[in-house]
């Protein structure tokens, strides 16, 4: 996550829970006027629609005052579906065992996209078995990785 999701998630966080739900990640994505908040929410017995519409009224508002964002983005308030983003090291370690596909901020080994059985996390890295070789990729170099369904 960037320092700018890291800081959205500690803002909406006590909103989102507030409401019954929890956060289980943000997804910025800045580019100008086309710029988009995608925020993922969970709950135990599972995410409704009106559980999003709930959330991004309150969420919208709480943007609203705050203004953390200073140019236009559109915000989308959804479950994190049955392909679910990773995002946090618990949920890495709540998924080993799991096919998940990786794609890096900068290559490792002249790779950047990685796909195969999420082995655990050690340390900083989380640890994906390509084939049957194991690589380590640094947590913080994660651009964005997702369950393989």
């Amino acid at each position: 996550m960037t320092r700018k999701e890291q800081e959205l998630e500690a803002l909406l966080a006590p909103t989102v829970e507030g409401l019954g739900c929890q956060v289980w990640g943000i997804e910025y994505n800045p580019r100008g006027r086309n710029s988009t908040l995608k925020l993922y929410i969970d709950r135990e017995d599972g995410v409704t629609i009106d559980d999003c519409e709930r959330v991004s009224r309150q969420v919208s508002a709480l943007l609203d005052v705050e203004d953390p964002i200073v140019h236009a983005y559109r915000l989308e308030v959804s479950s994190p579906g049955v392909d679910r983003a990773l995002f946090h090291r618990e949920q890495y370690l709540a998924n080993v065992g799991e096919r998940i596909d990786v794609h890096l901020a900068f290559p490792l080994a002249g790779r950047r996209h990685f796909e195969g059985r999420l082995a655990g996390v050690e340390g900083e890295d989380v640890v994906v078995e390509v084939g049957d070789e194991p690589v380590a990729l640094p947590l913080g170099q994660i651009q964005r990785s997702r369950l393989v369904c």
